[in-house]
């Protein structure tokens, strides 16, 4: 259910929880002042949990797969370069 903001007569401000379906209150239940519904920004993102990192996400640009996997090989750096090889 969203959050709504309607702000009373005299200034100040109060916070209801309604249905979407619920007509927009007229009146404040506790003061009984008129009310009007303010638009507000709304309560954006919430992260809940540990976060996030970089390394969550893959890619920053969308690619198909043959493209992201051709990149992937030409990122990596070749290997040292010595070869161990073992005598049988």
């Amino acid at each position: 259910m969203p959050t709504y903001e309607y702000k009373r007569e005299d200034g100040s401000t109060f916070e209801v929880m309604q249905k979407m379906s619920d007509a927009p209150l007229t009146t404040c239940p506790t003061t009984g002042q008129e009310v009007k519904r303010v638009i507000s920004g709304g309560g954006g993102v919430v992260y809940k949990g540990e976060g996030w990192y970089v390394t969550d996400y893959k890619n920053g640009a969308k690619s198909n797969g043959a493209d992201s996997k051709t990149e992937s090989k030409a990122e990596t750096s070749p290997s040292s370069g010595t070869e161990t090889k073992s005598s049988e």
